[in-house]
């Protein structure tokens, strides 16, 4: 079995347009059997408040570049633009930044004690409420929904943000991406030996799982990639 790791964050755009990406890529080959994926907990903002943010994110992205708000929402109906070609009703203008801690831990709850179908339903639900329903990630109420949504039990998810269950394996899969120098987002690792240090098209992905499955060494991952950072998102 195909092994891929994906670093990411639910406050990243690019990481679900990324991942949505790669799975389109991996069922236009008919490979989707062929690859076994895990997620990776990284935090953009690990200092973000579990309060959302008072400033919206076209606002923040017109300070951080020195944009008008109006080209700074064109910008952003960009990244929207290809949420949208992916079937996501992405809503990024909207979206209400605040810590997502606890969301990566309940990513683990569900990689510790739940079956495939629940991890992948889990990691869409909690992005689609960042970038479709733009409800608060930091917030219990808001976690617990999108958690009984997925087929989580509410005791393992009452229990874990209760306390700092799984706390310490968001550490452990933070470190790592230390270790290996990731600076920005989606992250995605094939079969521990290639990287993609960001989102490509979908033929982008076909063609790094053609060479990978052919067991053909990969010297450079041709193709734009986008992604980000703590510092923000390529725009």
């Amino acid at each position: 079995m195909n092994k891929i790791m994906i670093w990411s964050d639910f406050a990243c755009p690019y990481c679900y347009i990324g991942e949505r990406r790669l799975k389109d890529a991996l069922k236009e080959l008919g490979w989707e059997e062929k690859f076994e994926i895990s997620y990776k907990a990284f935090e953009l903002n690990p200092e973000a408040s579990k309060v959302a943010s008072e400033v919206s994110i076209v606002e923040r992205l017109a300070r951080k570049y020195g944009l008008s708000m109006g080209e700074a929402q064109e910008k952003i109906d960009s990244i929207d633009a290809q949420g949208r070609d992916l079937g996501i009703d992405f809503r990024y203008s909207t979206a209400r930044p605040s810590n997502t801690f606890d969301a990566h831990r309940l990513m683990k709850l569900a990689e510790a004690r739940y079956d495939r179908d629940t991890i992948e339903k889990l990691n869409k639900n909690l992005f689609d409420a960042y970038f479709v329903r733009n409800q608060v990630l930091a917030d219990k109420t808001v976690l617990l929904e999108n958690a009984l949504m997925s087929g989580l039990k509410e005791e393992d998810v009452m229990k874990t943000l209760d306390t700092d269950e799984y706390g310490p394996a968001v550490r452990r899969d933070e470190e790592e991406a230390s270790r290996l120098g990731v600076r920005g987002v989606p992250y995605i690792v094939f079969n521990n030996k290639y990287a993609v240090p960001g989102a490509l098209s979908i033929d982008d992905f076909k063609s790094v799982l053609k060479e990978i499955f052919d067991s053909e060494p990969i010297d450079n991952i041709s193709g734009k990639t986008e992604s980000c950072d703590e510092n923000g998102c390529s725009i």
